[in-house]
């Protein structure tokens, strides 16, 4: 079987406007693959320069390739099974700068460039007082940005029309507003002055982007039989569900620059990402954490068969849809239709998530994924949300350890909190568990015992469970 490149196989060839820190399963999958589709249906007409951001990647392996490599979509998509297959043709070429620091510099010198896009991991923006304006290049990735940028205004004299339009997707909250202040620091680290300042200021824009799309990365299971469909040697084909949102805090003047909208993609230019973070967190991240004890000491072992599971399935939508649902701002109709789109990624034949994978840290979780609905749920309707503090008990049981089907039960946590819990169970009481596992400022950040009727009915939750049995307490929980 042939190698895939370009002289293997046809593929387009763009001209070089973006450069794109980080050549990963998530950004192949994602941001290549929709500025593939913003090519093929609006004619974006634009390239990817790939950089490598760390020392050590794939840069080697895609410029073997020469760029190109397959995308593997799985998922249900309004209910139907989808599993295709399609090569990405949008790189043009992958540099590393740790050994090519001036072609790396050079991108900078080409007129056309006018997008810089990034995931080089959560601790990727970061600003490092170490790094210096001459090094080859600087250790973080705001640092490599900042001596791009400066070397293009050098290059342009200062034109206000060559700066950049960057979007940042590491996975943090604000990560524009958290990328701009660490440039703002290399600029004054570095003495870079005023008239380089201003334009940075004026000419360039960084937009906070929120992205969600499961990248489960190279499909080793099926290689061979994908490599038989698409008859080449392509060593970086990446799998990746159906679903993808982007949502990029930027005016209507960036989005018709970045026509994403216009392709009949998931990506929204929006005044504020902030709304859409919470949907994320609250109806995605917040059944996970509190489905997933409730399925795993039902008998169950991943997202999916808690969704197909008739008792546990009718759990996983109460609480998304009539508690979780409620307690955010934007329409309901949006809202429902996320919500909808999300049971479809949990019920995901192709992908095998395992709950336990989901539970560890399981307490920090609920603080930042949950307990924000239940006191809302509170506020608005005037009682606590009983699903949402039902996970919670299935939470503080599955921490108790013990046996399941006969396997020890080992929850993964911080010890402070293995041993908090090992000392409350000690008591084999439920209003001891309950009173003092809300009492945990150390977790919450405040004595949870204070909301009213919580404590009472945690530690009923948690006597249902032992005394009844999940499955039991869950069904009487549904009636």
């Amino acid at each position: 079987m042939q190698s895939l490149n370009r002289t293997t196989v046809s593929a387009q060839t763009y001209p070089e406007r973006i450069i794109q820190f980080g050549e990963g399963n998530f950004l192949r999958a994602f941001v290549d693959w929709i500025i593939f589709n913003m090519n093929e249906k609006t004619g974006f007409n634009s390239g990817v320069a790939v950089v490598q951001p760390i020392e050590t990647g794939m840069i080697e392996a895609l410029n073997k390739q020469d760029g190109l490599y397959h995308v593997n979509l799985q998922g249900l998509d309004n209910g139907k099974q989808v599993d295709s297959i399609q090569m990405i043709d949008v790189i043009t070429r992958g540099i590393n700068p740790y050994a090519q620091f001036t072609d790396y510099l050079k991108l900078a010198e080409n007129p056309d460039m006018r997008f810089v896009i990034s995931n080089t991991t959560e601790a990727g923006i970061a600003f490092c007082a170490g790094d210096k304006r001459d090094d080859a290049p600087a250790s973080s990735y705001p640092g490599k940005l900042t001596q791009l940028l400066f070397h293009r205004f050098k290059t342009f004299n200062g034109a206000l029309d060559k700066g950049f339009i960057i979007f940042p997707c590491e996975l943090i909250f604000h990560n524009g507003t958290e990328l701009k202040k660490c440039i703002r620091q290399y600029i004054e680290l570095w003495r870079l002055g005023d008239d380089f300042k201003q334009w940075f200021e004026t000419a360039c824009g960084v937009y906070s982007t929120l992205v969600d799309r499961i990248v489960p990365g190279y499909p080793k299971d099926a290689i061979n039989e994908i490599l038989e469909k698409i008859q080449v040697d392509d060593k970086l084909v990446v799998k990746a569900e159906i679903f993808h949102l982007w949502v990029i805090e930027a005016s209507q003047s960036v989005a018709d620059e970045f026509p994403a909208d216009k392709a009949g993609l998931n990506v929204l230019f929006v005044p504020s990402e902030k709304p859409y973070h919470d949907r994320k967190v609250t109806l995605l991240n917040g059944p996970h954490t509190v489905l997933s004890p409730v399925a795993y000491l039902s008998g169950l072992d991943t997202v999916r068969e808690a969704c197909d599971d008739d008792t546990i399935g009718r759990f996983v939508r109460r609480v998304m849809f009539d508690e979780l649902l409620p307690t955010l701002d934007l329409p309901k109709p949006e809202l429902e239709k996320f919500a909808g789109d999300v049971l479809e990624r949990f019920r995901n034949p192709f992908v095998k998530h395992f709950v336990t994978s989901i539970m560890l840290n399981s307490f920090p979780k609920f603080k930042t994924r949950d307990l924000p609905g239940l006191k809302i749920y509170l506020e608005r309707k005037g009682e606590l949300p009983q699903g949402i503090v039902f996970g919670l008990a299935a939470i503080c049981v599955y921490y108790r350890g013990g046996k399941r089907n006969g396997d020890d039960i080992v929850p993964n946590d911080d010890k402070a909190t293995t041993d908090l819990l090992l000392h409350l169970w000690a008591s084999r009481d439920a209003q001891i568990v309950a009173q003092g596992v809300l009492a945990a400022e150390y977790i919450w950040g405040e004595d949870l015992n204070r909301i009213p009727g919580l404590t009472a009915l945690l530690a009923a939750d948690i006597d249902a469970i032992i005394n009844k049995g999940m499955r039991e307490a869950v069904t009487a929980l549904l009636e």
